[in-house]
């Protein structure tokens, strides 16, 4: 689905940005060709009825891949859904996907799961693609090295008509980040700290590359974890150079070119990279040895703190940000000074699009392995796709976290945004991989969310509050025990029942 051919100097986003500009239109801003589109249940409704309204068809079926994953239920999938809403956005979504010609991967099918983490596993997210979807963590795919960005519901109506946009060229900023990850530290603490330290406003109008030691060394899965949380720093995309290690997870997947196609394919995506002549318009640098396992303690992805810190005063804060600190002291009931370490929680989720892959699962299981969740605590987790599910009970992940008192729960978004089952009650606090800490964001109107690494979620359930996963870890050894990148594997129907 990529665009083959030459391509210019300059970063890899004025690189693919090129490739794909169709125009410069009257308004400023240029017409850019979109080369996948990922639908799902929620923002398209509106996008497919607007077509009929006008008299439109897809343009591009082929390039337009869909699946269900914000509305299911996590405990039973059986049809009818018990919520008659979320039973009619899934028929809504089939009945256009038929009508228009457009792949789903529904339920049962092997495929299903969050969108941001089949489209990977299937080999369709490419280095140099242009990825849209109407959903904010698209910038996912940019661990790929595409351009990636969600978009809104008049947006997937574009795409859907015209197979492009019109886009505002963004600013880039590099963010190099050299020497390597502490035991325990994972991606998710990686981009807590980056977060913490440049703002949740302080992307905007930017592209993040993410570049360095530390970047290469990272799996594609914790590329993945790193690009999905670039929104919430306020960058509309993030993304990662290509390499070999970004090859090798895409050879053999369903919908990557084979044989001589393969070939020219890895020739032209080894182009991409941002070259030595490339221009950034801002660089951070940060020492990977120096972050620490982060929690956040407010109501926004910036409010971060290492597990060992306490809760920031407003006198060790800029000016501007002390009226949502405010804000964040009385909703979460933490005052100034408060260690965040020891802070008893209720609930403990693991999953999301960003935290719901196999290595996450295996990092959180190496933590629950030989242990029990705590008393009183509901801990539960839910793989990101059908193929997670599948290859997580081929390891027997699912019997490790049952023996330990988790709950094994079917593939989906869950409590991620609760637009299904799966919610805070009252003031409870959730420890959380997900990522996003805003009031009522897990179901409840005064429920509160800690984000953090799947590690350090199970470290919260087995010992009933927020602690430090590297205490618990006997081996670290352990959390690199098996492959970090899974190959995909045929799955059929009743494997996953």
């Amino acid at each position: 689905m990529g665009l083959e051919g030459t391509v210019s100097a300059g970063t890899l986003y004025d690189k693919v940005w090129d490739r794909h500009r169709v125009a410069e239109l009257p308004g400023g801003s240029t017409q850019l060709f979109i080369g996948l589109h990922l639908i799902h249940e929620v923002t398209s409704p509106q996008a497919f009825a607007a077509l009929k309204e006008l008299g439109l068809g897809v343009r591009h079926p082929e390039r337009t891949v869909a699946t269900v994953d914000h509305i299911v239920p996590t405990t039973s999938q059986a049809r009818p859904f018990a919520d008659s809403l979320a039973e009619e956005m899934l028929s809504t979504l089939e009945r256009n996907c038929a009508q228009h010609g457009i792949t789903l991967h529904g339920l049962g099918s092997g495929r299903q799961g969050i969108v941001h983490v089949i489209a990977p596993e299937l080999g369709l997210s490419q280095p140099g693609m242009t990825v849209a979807c109407g959903d904010s963590h698209t910038s996912t795919h940019g661990a790929f090295g595409a351009i990636a960005f969600g978009i809104g519901t008049s947006q997937v109506r574009d795409v859907l008509a015209s197979q492009s946009l019109a886009m505002n060229k963004l600013k880039v900023r590099r963010i190099l980040v050299e020497g390597s990850l502490q035991p325990g530290v994972f991606a998710k603490d990686l981009i807590l700290h980056v977060i913490r330290s440049l703002g949740v406003k302080g992307g905007v109008g930017y592209a993040y590359e993410f570049a360095g030691s530390c970047i290469e060394a990272l799996s594609m899965e914790e590329r993945m974890t790193l690009c999905n949380m670039a929104i919430e720093g306020g960058a509309r995309c993030g993304y990662v150079n290509p390499d070999a290690t970004t090859f090798a997870y895409i050879k053999g997947r369903p919908f990557a070119p084979e044989g001589a196609a393969w070939e020219r394919a890895v020739t032209w995506w080894s182009t991409l990279a941002s070259g030595p002549d490339a221009v950034f318009d801002d660089e951070v640098r940060f020492d990977a040895a120096t972050i620490a396992p982060t929690v956040t303690w407010g109501i926004t992805p910036g409010q971060g703190i290492g597990v060992d810190e306490t809760v920031p005063t407003p006198e060790q804060m800029p000016a501007e940000e002390r009226p949502i600190a405010e804000e964040a002291y009385r909703y979460m009931d933490l005052a100034p000074g408060a260690a965040i370490r020891g802070l008893p929680v209720d609930v403990c989720f693991i999953g999301s699009c960003t935290n719901g892959r196999l290595s996450d699962l295996r990092s959180a299981a190496a933590v629950a392995r030989g242990r029990q969740v705590a008393p009183g605590i509901k801990a539960f987790v839910v793989p990101g796709s059908e193929q997670v599910a599948a290859l997580a009970r081929a390891e027997g992940l699912d019997r490790l976290f049952q023996e330990a008192g988790f709950e094994w729960r079917e593939p989906g978004c869950s409590m991620c945004l609760a637009m299904n089952p799966d919610r805070l009650e009252g003031r409870q606090i959730s420890a959380s991989s997900s990522n996003r800490n805003f009031k009522g964001r897990q179901g409840s109107a005064s429920g509160r969310t800690l984000l953090m690494s799947p590690a350090m979620v199970a470290a919260a359930a087995v010992t009933g509050q927020v602690s430090d996963v590297r205490e618990l870890l006997q081996s670290p050894s352990a959390l690199a025990s098996a492959p970090a990148d899974p190959r995909p594997v045929a799955v059929s129907p009743a494997v996953l029942s």
